[in-house]
């Protein structure tokens, strides 16, 4: 079929929106001209003074200039947080100007304004870099859609896309809004959406992601959500929520500046009274000033966010990232948490009459026409056996009465044991006894063949996940809340090595359980169903597996994209790992600077040599919080575990 292109002219763009916290990109250009202006000061100062053997009041005007047109805006901004009571560290860089210039210190005066604004023109760099992942997502937004109309394609904007058109991915283009797959064969990259690295295949009726890079075929899709409602918004969304908030961790920062500021000047004053040279003052206050040191924190945290990011874990709420660290008790769901959400055929029991081949090989030919989990399962252990599996000739399926078809000139039925008793057609007692697990049974020309029965089967690194918490992150209890039948929550339990569990339970029992447990300790809640949803919301950090469900995702703290368990343990150790990096590049910064300063306060360290002091450690402060978003060799240490997990399906009930 030949397809022209209609492109649509004015159509409107998304705006990606700027990932750069704190400042806008008007401020970023201030505080950048003002360090420019401030080294090139500077630089002619020292020209003149040294190289050109200028008088000192020429070798000056340079330094005023810098003070005038930097250091003026500066210290009326600072003046103007003062008024509201805001005493940060920084009010400590505006003193130290207004000193300088009264003591005639001009020098020095200009440095602590190169330090103040090309902290903040660090800030930005540093922030830019941290947030590249959330950048690449940013660019990544597609803007534009092709809708199918008979032979043609219309170009049209995102939100002009309603559910149920049909759209045409071009090859290497970015899927516009989630759907399905109706036309055509190929891959996708969704490698930024759930941290899975490989091309994963797509054919009619497999579900496309937006933001999904295409790959050498062009595909059909259906969309199933609206633009904004898809993947991708959600993730940008989350995103730039993430970016706004405040978690502990740098309310530390501000907590510090609230108690340094005060010190540094009663340490400042003192050592002016008892040595009787105020240049001491200036010098201590010089040294004092880490108002870049803080940027650090901030830094820490975004770059922590878009490390996870990489990962396939979005962070909805920062402060998780500090408390998770804490947490002491861990409670799992079981149902896709702590196994697949996808029933497994563990046994057939058949009748005399038949083999256990025979009977598989014309049921599956039936359940190859079913969307029933269990279908699939049947389908599964068939193509693992390697059984030629017939054509049916009628297939019936219908709410209440199972499966109905002909195979190979036979008659098949595969309901719920429950269906046929009910409707009479087989006696309960010439049944087997029921199994534990989930089960369906298959009638022949009118006689019992056969029973299915079926297990959801546990996740690979399951024990290996549970057994590595307690030794490497020092949780002391771990739970299973299941909504799930008793015996497949003590199966699953006695598998994966966990005592305590607790079955059968509603939403409401859920929550009660988590609220009870945060109560005695810090709380971490794993789950993925809707019914998950108040227990993630009640515990101290709530980890949802959101591929499939929306309401999960809201109410959780952190969402995985990639359903592994991996992926939690890796979140465990960048929450570990952003908490050092923090602590290093503030608190170790902050305890060089107290030391320079009591250094100034004996007269040992002019305000010059104080300025430059401190500015070194404020780029190295700021550098090492960078460290924050480059991945390390290894995040996850619980070893190695196959990252491809069988495809989620909705969670399976008996055949009714």
């Amino acid at each position: 079929m030949r397809i022209s292109i209609i492109r649509r002219r004015n159509r409107r763009f998304t705006s990606s929106g700027s990932f750069i916290i704190g400042t806008s990109k008007r401020e970023q250009l201030k505080a950048l001209f003002i360090a420019a202006v401030a080294v090139g000061g500077i630089a002619l100062h020292l020209i003149l003074r040294f190289g050109c053997d200028a008088s000192p009041q020429i070798a000056a005007c340079p330094l005023w200039i810098v003070l005038i047109v930097g250091g003026s805006p500066l210290v009326v901004e600072l003046a103007a947080k003062a008024l509201r009571r805001e005493f940060g560290s920084d009010l400590l860089a505006g003193l130290s100007i207004v000193t300088g210039t009264v003591l005639g210190e001009y020098l020095a005066a200009a440095i602590v304004v190169l330090m103040l604004s090309g902290g903040e023109a660090l800030e930005a760099y540093a922030v830019r870099r941290a947030s590249r992942v959330l950048e690449a997502l940013a660019k990544r937004m597609p803007q534009v859609a092709h809708r199918r109309v008979g032979g043609t394609l219309l170009e049209t904007d995102l939100e002009s896309v309603v559910i149920g058109d049909l759209l045409v991915v071009l090859p290497h283009e970015s899927c516009p809004v989630d759907g399905e797959v109706v036309e055509g064969h190929g891959s996708m990259d969704e490698s930024y959406l759930t941290g899975e690295p490989y091309a994963m295949s797509k054919a009619p009726g497999a579900a496309v992601l937006s933001g999904a890079i295409n790959g050498e075929t062009a595909l059909t899709i259906r969309a199933t959500r609206r633009a904004a409602d898809s993947r991708y918004a959600q993730i940008m969304r989350v995103m730039r929520e993430s970016e706004q908030r405040r978690p502990q961790l740098r309310r530390l920062g501000d907590a510090l500046g609230a108690w340094y500021t005060p010190a540094a000047v009663t340490l400042a004053a003192a050592a002016w009274l008892v040595s009787g040279d105020p240049v001491r003052f200036l010098a201590v206050l010089v040294v004092a000033t880490p108002c870049p040191l803080l940027i650090a924190i901030p830094v820490v945290i975004l770059g922590s966010i878009s490390l996870a990011a990489q990962r396939g874990i979005v962070v909805k709420n920062p402060a998780v990232l500090e408390q998770i660290e804490t947490c002491r008790t861990m409670i799992l769901d079981k149902t896709g948490t702590l196994t697949y959400g996808e029933p497994r055929l563990t046994e057939v029991n058949v009748a005399a009459a038949w083999t256990e081949i025979e009977a598989l090989r014309l049921t599956a030919a039936l359940e190859r026409y079913s969307k029933h989990p269990l279908a699939r399962a049947i389908e599964a252990a068939s193509r693992s056996r390697g059984i030629d599996v017939p054509e049916a000739t009628e297939v019936a399926e219908r709410p209440g009465d199972g499966l109905r078809g002909i195979v190979n000139g036979r008659r098949l039925r595969v309901t719920s044991r429950n269906a046929f008793t009910a409707d009479g057609s087989v006696d309960a007692k010439s049944l087997p006894p029921p199994q534990p697990g989930l089960e369906c049974v298959v009638m022949i020309d009118g006689r019992y063949a056969a029973t299915f029965v079926f297990r959801d089967e546990p996740r690979r690194e399951g024990a290996r996940f549970i057994e590595h918490l307690a030794p490497r992150h020092a949780f002391r209890k771990l739970m299973i809340v299941s909504g799930d039948r008793r015996s497949e929550v003590e199966y699953l339990a006695e598998q994966v090595g966990i005592e305590e569990l607790f079955a059968g339970q509603s939403p409401e029992q859920k929550v009660a359980i988590v609220r009870r447990e945060t109560e005695r300790a810090r709380t971490v809640f794993i789950g993925d169903g809707i019914n998950d949803a108040p227990a993630l919301a009640a515990a101290t950090v709530g980890i949802a597996f959101g591929r499939d469900n929306d309401v999960t995702g809201e109410a959780a703290d952190v969402v995985v994209m990639d359903t592994s368990l991996e992926r939690v343990d890796e979140l465990l150790h960048i929450g570990r790992r952003m908490r050092r990096i923090a602590l290093e590049s503030a608190v170790g910064g902050m305890v060089v600077s107290v030391v320079g300063m009591f250094v100034a306060a004996a007269g040992y360290l002019p305000p010059v040599a104080g300025a430059v002091f401190q500015e070194v450690i404020d780029v190295i402060a700021v550098l090492n919080a960078l460290r924050s978003a480059w991945p390390p060799r290894e995040l996850s240490d619980f070893g190695p575990t196959e990252l491809i997990s069988p495809p989620r399906t909705e969670r399976a009930s008996e055949r009714s």
